[in-house]
Formats: structure tokens, C-alpha cells, sequence
């Protein structure tokens, strides 16, 4: 997270095929697959699943009946996003019944900076981290990336009391049969739990009123995926190949973030909020908020979106902008893809992604995710190369001519 006050104006080119709207109605964007393209944790919260559940009940598949598909082209001033929450259901073309085979890897570096300020959890089993509070009939796994700025203290809060947060204090559904009520509940308790992490930062007297963290939430629950986003941290997922974003950059550079800024009485100087922040929404940072309540310029609101996930879903990157800031999303899928294909180790391609930012020379923290939905012997198929060598028949004479030519050799 960059946090300046600059004569300078950071502008980021938005890579991605995002649906954005100013309103607060529930969406449907069709996503069609396309071919595919060639080409140790620092403090983390890790819980790996101990065993993996012999039945599965199966959930209602949530589809759009009438999918749009929209195209908005990259612009860094002109990007169109949505001024508040919403919910997207992320359709693709084909579906499965097949419950995901969860597991994943994380990567953390300091980068160029004198500390650490990110943080992030990734459980894979929330049944066994939750105990007897899970009650839900699918297996299910959480995943979150906090980037903190002003120092590290608003991260590591929100990630310590994450889990109650989220699953608890934000009144989480219960039911036996996952269907479109209980998603949109679902997501109902996500926003709130941003909500309330950001009062708990402004409560709490060790945190400072200078510090903040943006922060983006996964959760996966069978075959169904919830993104939660407020800043500037990135979810992009790998399809057959093909890099689809899943979350919206809250930054001064979007055009609809901006408008919601300065109706509320913000302003955008040097390419940052009021001058200081280059991101327009985040936890913690309440000395440029309104008592809690109010609406204000800088918000700890996200934008949360919902997607089923197919067979052609193949992982998922979570990364905070120190990895954006320096490549596309097409790049980073490409780097995990072809790291999964050679080891089948998301802890290792996690490590190779954050070393390739680097390598670019990023500004700024690393911190990257990556969850795998295929089991390690599923690997995506690989096209079969062309021999360099082939064996050939010659006819009589052929087989003659050249005897004669070897033999005046």
C-alpha cells in the first residue's frame, strides 16, 4: 500500500474485464472460456485441512437466467467501478457438479521498505478451525490478504481477530441447505464484518488513528466463491488459462470513485485523497473519517461478488497491489500456471510470483496467495509436443542413390 503526499500522481492501468455500475441491484456477468495461454510464510494464520470429507451434499446451482456480457476498456482515468456495495454473481458457460479440491500456498517479502506492513490468513479447512460453529453443509475455506499502511499495527489487529469478525460478531447464516437466500445473507454478513473490524480499529487504543489496511476476503463454500474488497488488493482467477479479475481497485484513478469522493467532500490532489491516500477505501485511518455511521470519503465498505465455479476454474491469486503495481493479471496467471505445471506446489509458485515483482522492481510489500481448485494428480492438460526426430521409409531407388553417394565418400 502506497501512502504519500506527492506532487506526483500514481496512476494504474486496471487489466481486466470488470462489470461496474453506480447502483446497488444485483448483477449477472457472463464470463466465456477461452483458450488457453502458453507461456516460507512470514506470520501468517495456516490451517491445512486434516482430512477430506468421504460425502458431500450437493448445493442448488445458482446461475443467472438472462447473462450480460460487458467490455470495459483499460483506461487509468476513465475506469468505471461502482460507488457501492454490490453483488455480482460471475457466471461461466460451463458448469460442474464437482466439489473443489481446496489447497493452497502464501508468499510474503518486505520488498524495498524498511518493514513488513502486510498480512494474511489462509485456512483450508473452516469446518476444522470452527468447530462446532460450523454448521454448513459443504466443506468450506477462507482466505484474506491485509496490506496495512501507516504502519503494521491496523493489519496484524484485523488479522488476529479476523475469524471472529467474520464468523461470529458479523451474525453468520446458518443452514442446512445452501441456496440463494442463504448467498445473499452470506454476503450480507461479509460486508458487515468489514464494518465491524473497522469500528473494533477505532476502538482499539493501541492502533493508531493514522493506520489503515485495505483488505480482500475469499471464501469458498463447495462450489461457490465469495469475494469481499475494500482497497486495492487484487483477486484474479485462472480460467482454462485465461486471467479473470474478480475485484475492483478503489483508487483516486477510478472515475466513479472519484465522483463518490468529492460529492462527500473529499478531494483528489496529487492522485491521492485528500492528498495523502491513494486509495479510497480501507479499515482503520480514522482521522479522515466521519463519526461511524457517516458517510465519508474514505469508507470501509467493499464491493463483494459471488461466482460458481467450474471445472475450468483452475486457481485463484490473492495479491496486494505490490504485485499489480508492476504486472497484468494475464502475467501473474501465466507465472503461477506454468509453476503449477512444472511442481504442483501453490507454496512454491507463490514464492516464484512474488520473486518475478521483485524481479520488476516493485516499491512496495509482496504478499500473494494462491489457492488451487484441482487435486495435485488433476493437473490442466498440456499439449503434447512435436517429436524433433520421425522415422521414414525410403523406396529402392532412394535406398540406392544414396548407398552411392556414401560409398564415393
Amino acid at each position: 500500500m502506497i501512502v504519500k503526499n506527492s506532487t506526483t500522481a500514481k496512476m494504474v492501468v486496471v487489466d481486466a474485464e470488470i462489470l461496474c455500475q453506480p447502483s446497488v441491484s444485483v448483477e449477472y456477468l457472463g464470463v466465456s472460456t477461452a483458450a488457453p495461454v502458453d507461456d516460507e510464510d512470514l506470520g501468517f494464520f495456516d490451517v491445512s485441512p486434516a482430512t477430506t470429507p468421504s460425502s458431500l451434499s450437493k448445493s442448488r446451482e445458482f446461475r443467472s437466467a438472462d447473462s450480460v456480457s460487458v467490455d470495459i476498456s483499460r483506461s487509468d482515468s476513465g475506469v468505471r467501478c461502482s460507488t457501492s456495495t454490490q453483488t455480482t454473481i460471475i457466471d461461466s458457460t460451463r458448469s460442474s457438479n464437482v466439489i473443489p479440491a481446496i489447497r493452497s500456498g502464501s508468499y510474503t517479502d518486505i520488498g524495498p521498505r524498511r518493514s513488513n506492513e502486510d498480512e494474511h490468513i489462509r485456512v483450508d479447512d473452516l469446518s476444522a478451525q470452527l468447530g462446532a460453529r460450523y454448521n454448513w453443509p459443504l466443506p468450506g475455506a477462507f482466505y484474506a490478504v491485509f496490506d496495512g499502511h501507516g504502519g503494521s499495527d491496523a493489519a496484524a489487529y484485523v488479522k488476529t481477530n479476523a475469524m471472529r469478525f467474520f464468523f461470529e460478531d458479523a451474525d453468520l447464516p446458518q443452514t442446512s441447505v445452501v441456496d440463494q437466500a442463504f448467498l445473499e445473507e452470506l454476503e450480507s454478513s461479509h460486508f458487515r464484518a468489514f464494518l465491524i473490524a473497522d469500528q473494533a480499529l477505532a476502538d482499539e487504543c493501541s492502533v493508531d488513528a493514522y493506520c489503515g489496511t485495505t483488505a480482500i476476503t475469499a471464501l469458498v463454500l463447495g462450489r461457490h466463491l465469495v469475494v469481499a474488497n475494500a482497497g486495492d488488493c487484487r483477486a484474479v482467477i485462472c480460467r482454462k488459462g485465461v486471467a479473470v479479475q474478480l475485484s475492483q481497485d478503489h483508487r483516486p484513478s477510478c472515475l466513479v470513485e472519484r465522483q463518490r469522493v468529492e460529492k462527500l467532500g473529499g478531494i483528489i490532489e496529487y492522485g491521492c485523497l485528500n492528498g495523502d491516500l491513494a486509495i479510497t477505501r480501507a479499515l482503520g485511518d480514522w482521522y479522515m473519517k466521519l463519526p461511524f455511521g457517516s458517510a465519508s470519503p474514505l469508507t470501509a465498505e467493499p464491493e463483494v461478488k459471488q461466482m460458481l465455479l467450474t471445472e475450468d476454474d483452475e486457481f485463484m491469486i490473492l495479491g496486494c497491489d505490490g504485485i499489480w503495481d508492476v504486472m497484468s493479471n494475464q502475467e501473474a496467471v501465466n507465472i503461477v500456471r506454468r509453476e503449477l505445471r512444472l511442481h504442483n506446489d501453490p507454496q512454491q509458485s507463490a514464492r516464484e510470483l512474488v520473486n518475478q515483482a521483485l524481479c520488476k522492481d516493485t516499491d512496495d510489500n509482496l504478499t500473494a496467495i494462491i489457492v488451487c481448485f484441482t487435486s495435485p494428480d488433476h493437473r490442466p492438460s498440456v499439449p503434447s509436443q512435436r517429436p524433433r526426430f520421425r522415422c521414414c521409409s525410403l523406396s529402392e531407388d532412394a535406398r540406392k542413390k544414396l548407398q552411392s553417394l556414401l560409398g564415393s565418400n
